[in-house]
C-alpha cells in the first residue's frame, strides 16, 4: 500500500500559486520606487562599510573622486559617485545633472539566470560604456575587495563562535552552489 507524503499539500499549494502568477513572472514584478531607493541606499552603506576595511581600495577610489558610475539592469538604474574619502555616494536619479562617466549594463534579464551565474562564482556579462580607465578601477575593486563577514561577526559574538558559524554558513553555500549546478546540468546538458 502506497503512503502519501505528509508534504503533498506543499506541491498543491505551489501549483495553485504558480497558476495565479503572471506568465512572465518575475520579469513582470516591479518594486515600488521607494523600495528600490531604500535598497540602493542600503547597498551604498554596505559598500562603504567594506571599503572602510580596505585602505588600498580607498586610495584607488580617491583618485576617481567626483566621477560617476551608473549600473543598469533591466529598467533599474543605480547611480553613485566617488568621494574624496575614497568611498561612494548614492545619487538619486533626479539629482544628477551630468552624464555618468561609466555605464555598466547587465545583459542578463532573468533574475534567476543572474542569480545562478553569481552563485556559481562567475561574473555576469555586461556592456561597458564610457571611461575605460574607470572601468579598469571598478573591475579591480570587483576582483580584489571582499567582505569578511567573520570579522564583523567576531566583533559581536567573539572569534570562536564567529568562526564556527561561518564554517557552517560556507558549507551551506557550497551545498547551494552544488545544487544549482546539478539543476542547471539537468535543464541544459552540455
Amino acid at each position: 500500500m502506497a503512503t502519501q507524503s505528509p508534504f503533498s499539500w506543499l506541491a498543491d499549494a505551489a501549483n495553485m500559486l504558480r497558476a495565479k502568477l503572471p506568465a512572465d513572472f518575475p520579469q513582470s514584478l516591479t518594486p515600488p520606487p521607494w523600495a528600490v531607493t531604500e535598497v540602493q541606499q542600503r547597498a551604498v552603506l554596505f559598500f562603504n562599510h567594506v571599503l572602510m576595511q580596505e585602505p588600498a581600495a580607498r586610495d584607488r577610489l580617491q583618485r576617481q573622486r567626483g566621477r560617476q558610475l551608473q549600473v543598469c539592469w533591466r529598467d533599474q538604474v543605480f547611480r553613485c559617485a566617488f568621494t574624496p574619502a575614497g568611498l561612494i555616494e548614492f545619487i538619486t536619479p533626479d539629482a544628477s545633472t551630468k552624464a555618468a562617466d561609466l555605464v555598466l549594463r547587465v545583459n542578463e534579464s532573468s533574475p534567476f539566470a543572474l542569480a545562478k551565474t553569481v552563485l556559481q562564482g562567475d561574473k555576469p556579462t555586461i556592456r561597458i560604456e564610457g571611461d575605460v580607465q574607470l572601468a579598469a578601477e571598478v573591475n579591480w575593486l570587483i576582483d580584489h575587495v571582499r567582505w569578511d563577514p567573520e570579522e564583523d561577526l567576531a566583533r559581536l559574538i567573539g572569534d570562536v563562535p564567529a568562526h564556527t558559524l561561518m564554517q557552517n554558513a560556507k558549507r551551506a553555500v557550497d551545498a547551494l552552489r552544488s545544487f544549482v549546478k546539478q539543476q542547471a546540468s539537468k535543464v541544459s546538458p552540455s
